[in-house]
C-alpha cells in the first residue's frame, strides 16, 4: 500500500458553533489556508502548514480544534462549508478502518519554529504579521466567552435603551449608536472587546442566523457610568465590498431596533486588543468608519479618569478617516474634546473639490510626532477599520520609523512582542 494512503495527519478545523466570523484567522494566515463563505470559516488541509499563526489572535478559541484523519481522506473545504457543528473524533478502530496500517505517530508532526516577523525582502509586504496577539502588560484582566454556544449559558438577553443615528440624516452612511442594558445579569467588558448579536430568524437554508460581531464603543464602567450597560457603533450594510446591493442581516436588524426591544447576546470576546492602564502610557488610534468604536471606548475611559483626577499624563492621538465629515460617526462630539487631551487628525477621501486624503497620508504629515511616539516603549498603536486600510497604515509606520533612523524590523518585533501594535481589520 502506498504510504500516502495511510499517512495520518492532525487536521486543523474551525468550530462553526463557536466561530463569530471575525475574519481574524483568514487575515492572519500567512499561507492562505483559511477561507470562508457567507456562513463558515474553514481550513484547507492541502495548504495548512501548521504554523499556528492563527491560534492566538482568535478571540473565541473556535480555531483551536484538531482531528486525526488519513491525509487522503481529510475533510475537504466544500465539506466543511456545510457543517453546523464539528464531526465527532474518530475512534482508533474507525481510523484503522479508513487507513489500515496507519502510523499514529505521524498524526503529531513537529511544528515549525520561526521568528514572528520572519521573511525576506523579496516577499510581498504582509502587514498582518506585525500585529500583536498579546495585550499590553498593564491591561486589565478581560473576561471572555461567558455566554455562547458551548458556554454554560448560551445567550444573555439585553434591553435596548438607546438607538441614535450618529451620521447626518440623508447621507448614504447610516451609522447608529446603540445602547444595550443587561439589568442585573453580569456582563463585564473592557475597551477593545467585542460582543456577538444573534439576529432572530433563519437564513436561506432554514438554519438559525449565526452571531454578528460588534466592537464595544463604551468604557468599562458603562455607556452610563455605574450602570450595567454598553454601547455599539453599527453601520447599516446595504452593499458588499464590491458595491453589489445586499441587505446585511445583523446591521439592519440592529439599526431598526426600538427602545425596549430585547436582543440576544453572546460573548464577550477578545483578550489582546486592550488598552494600557499604566500612567503616562501613550495611545495612537487609527481608524475608519465603525472602526472608531473601540477608539471611542478608550478615549472616553481616559476622559473619565482625567475628569476625576485619576490619570497622570499619557498622550492620545487619533487618525480618523471617512469619505466626508457628514459620513464621520461622532463628528460633533469629537469637536468638543479638549485639544490638550487628544490630538485629532481627520482624513476625508470624498470632499468635493478637495484631493483624496487617507489616514496614512495624515500619518506621514505628522511623521515627526509619530517618530517620537514610536521610539517610546510607553506608546501603543491600535488600528481598526476596513481590511483595505491595514497595509497602508503599517507601511506608513514603517516609513516614519525609517525616516527617523529607527530600525523598523527590530522596532516592529518589539511592538508585536510587547502588545504595542494591534490590528483589528475586517
Amino acid at each position: 500500500m502506498d504510504m500516502a494512503e495511510i499517512q495520518v495527519i492532525k487536521q486543523h478545523l474551525i468550530d462553526p458553533e463557536i466561530c463569530i466570523r471575525c475574519n481574524t484567522c483568514e487575515a492572519t494566515c500567512p499561507v492562505g489556508a483559511i477561507t470562508h463563505d457567507s456562513r463558515n470559516y474553514v481550513v484547507d488541509a492541502d495548504k495548512c502548514n501548521l504554523c499556528m499563526a492563527c491560534i492566538s489572535p482568535c478571540p473565541t478559541g473556535s480555531i483551536d480544534n484538531w482531528r486525526d484523519m488519513p491525509k487522503l481522506r481529510a475533510y475537504s473545504v466544500d465539506e466543511q462549508l456545510t457543517w453546523d457543528a464539528l464531526p465527532d473524533e474518530l475512534s482508533p478502530e474507525q481510523l484503522a478502518d479508513l487507513a489500515p496500517g496507519a502510523d499514529m505517530q505521524s498524526a503529531a508532526p513537529a511544528l515549525p519554529v520561526a521568528s514572528p516577523l520572519a521573511g525576506t525582502a523579496e516577499e510581498a509586504f504582509n502587514s498582518a504579521r506585525y500585529g500583536a496577539t498579546v495585550p499590553p502588560w498593564s491591561a486589565a484582566h478581560a473576561y471572555t466567552n461567558l455566554y455562547g454556544a458551548k458556554a454554560p449559558t448560551k445567550t444573555i438577553t439585553a434591553t435596548v435603551t438607546g438607538n441614535v443615528r450618529v451620521t447626518e440624516v440623508g447621507r448614504e452612511y447610516d451609522t447608529h449608536h446603540i445602547v444595550l442594558d443587561f439589568g442585573a445579569t453580569p456582563f463585564p467588558v473592557l475597551e477593545g472587546q467585542s460582543i456577538g448579536i444573534v439576529p432572530p430568524g433563519t437564513d436561506e437554508r432554514g438554519r438559525p442566523h449565526h452571531a454578528r460581531q460588534y466592537s464595544v464603543a463604551s468604557p468599562r464602567n458603562g455607556e452610563r457610568p455605574g450602570y450595567n450597560n454598553l454601547s455599539l457603533t453599527i453601520k447599516r450594510v446595504l452593499e458588499d465590498h464590491d458595491g453589489i446591493p445586499v441587505r446585511g442581516v445583523g446591521s439592519n436588524y440592529m439599526c431598526d431596533l426600538k427602545v425596549g426591544d430585547k436582543v440576544e447576546v453572546i460573548g464577550p470576546f477578545g483578550a489582546s486588543f486592550l488598552m494600557p492602564n499604566h500612567p503616562r502610557s501613550n495611545i495612537v488610534m487609527i481608524c475608519t468608519g465603525t472602526g472608531s468604536a473601540p477608539m471611542r471606548a478608550m478615549t472616553e475611559w481616559r476622559r473619565r479618569l482625567r475628569k476625576a483626577g485619576k490619570f497622570d499624563g499619557g498622550k492620545l492621538m487619533l487618525f480618523f478617516g471617512a469619505r466626508s465629515k457628514e459620513d464621520l460617526p461622532y463628528f460633533g462630539p469629537l469637536q468638543n474634546l479638549p485639544k490638550d487631551f487628544i490630538d485629532i487628525n481627520l482624513a476625508f477621501s470624498r470632499t468635493p473639490g478637495q484631493p483624496k486624503r487617507y489616514v496614512q497620508d495624515l500619518m506621514r504629515e505628522r511623521a515627526a510626532d509619530l517618530a517620537a511616539l514610536l521610539a517610546s516603549p510607553d506608546t501603543y498603536f491600535y488600528v481598526c477599520g476596513l481590511k483595505s486600510m491595514e497595509e497602508g497604515v503599517v507601511l506608513a509606520l514603517r516609513d516614519v520609523a525609517q525616516q527617523a533612523g529607527l530600525n523598523w524590523e527590530s522596532l516592529a518585533e518589539g511592538l508585536k512582542r510587547e502588545g504595542r501594535l494591534h490590528l483589528e481589520t475586517y
